[in-house]
């Protein structure tokens, strides 16, 4: 007789603007370092629906491929010299979905237990998987690169947005005043949260750095967004040890306005772990500081109001692209 190979639902997507495509694929092993995680939500980023119309080459994730980079789950195996995790734990994580690493739109996936952190009971599965590529990101870019401290006046661009809405709150909890822009409709919002909103549309950085700052600037300005909004970073942060950071800081920009200022930039490249395999465990250590922060109450995800199933993937990809979610969008297999 032969053997049963257990088999677990993929969605897939075989060409440039494909559909995505559910069929069966063997369930994977947990290898040496790894954990076999039974996925119960896929966490939807920006980068999915570019990696899927094929303008994303630095993902370095070629189709035919699952997409997905968020994850929330339960560990039902564990590999080799895995010591941290055990069957039964709740995790979440930022586990594939690029550098040809297959994605979490999966019923199960192997994952390096260095990229995952146990879920705090504060988060639901759904929750959890909304936050760790926008949580990474933005710790990265506060804590690692500009050494955000107590008393620090801070400006997060995009501070509505999925990365800038858990950069002012880590901001907020390291003692920072924290100012975001923001668009009119997300002022109350924002606010909410202990921010002081700007809306970037009716206020000019000239007007905003000099009400907020006496015009001096801010002493660590974080660009979400990229684009013209990096130069008006450079023109807004403070003059002598002011620091600018941005994880979109893609383009050519002229560097004089940041060198008259004698203040420094920082590039954020979240992927790098993933793509090049150093420094996994640091995503793991990141991830335990949002799972603490959320059971200290010091974290809130803005998650959109609409519920999402593998049934209707291509419905949340299009929501995503159409601009008109309110928070970020998850797929529940559970």
């Amino acid at each position: 007789m032969y053997a049963h190979t257990p088999t677990m639902q993929v969605l897939t997507v075989e060409a440039i603007d494909g559909p995505f495509v559910r069929c069966q694929q063997p369930r994977p092993q947990p290898a040496p370092g790894q954990v076999l995680v039974k996925i119960a939500a896929s966490g939807v980023n920006p980068l999915d629906t570019k990696i899927r119309a094929g303008k994303a080459a630095h993902a370095r994730h070629p189709l035919p491929a699952v997409l997905g980079m968020d994850m929330a789950g339960t560990v039902l195996a564990v590999g080799e010299g895995v010591t941290r995790f055990r069957p039964g734990d709740a995790v979440f994580g930022m586990t594939g979905g690029v550098g040809g690493v297959p994605g979490t739109l999966a019923e199960y996936q192997a994952v390096d237990a260095d990229l995952l952190a146990l879920k705090p009971a504060a988060l639901s599965m759904a929750d959890a998987a909304a936050l760790p590529l926008v949580f990474i990101t933005a710790w990265e870019g506060l804590v690692d690169r500009a050494r955000v401290k107590r008393g620090d006046r801070v400006l997060i661009h995009g501070g509505a947005g999925g990365v800038g809405h858990v950069a002012v709150q880590i901001a907020v909890s390291r003692g920072a005043r924290v100012y975001a822009t923001v668009s009119a409709r997300d002022v109350e919002a924002t606010r909410r949260l202990g921010v002081v909103p700007i809306d970037y549309r009716r206020i000019a950085v000239a007007d905003y750095v000099g009400a907020h700052t006496a015009g001096e600037g801010f002493d660590v300005v974080y660009d979400t967004v990229g684009g013209t909004t990096l130069d008006d970073s450079f023109a807004a942060v403070r003059t002598y040890g002011g620091h600018v950071v941005s994880c979109l800081g893609w383009g050519t920009h002229a560097l004089a306005p940041l060198s008259f200022r004698a203040a420094t930039y920082s590039g954020v490249f979240t992927l790098l772990p993933l793509l090049t395999g150093k420094g996994r465990a640091h995503h793991g250590a990141i991830l335990a500081e949002a799972a603490r922060m959320a059971a200290a109450g010091e974290l809130r995800v803005r998650r959109d109001d609409r519920r999402f199933t593998l049934d209707d993937v291509e419905a949340a990809h299009a929501r995503l692209r159409s601009g008109e979610a309110r928070g970020k969008i998850v797929i529940e297999l559970e």
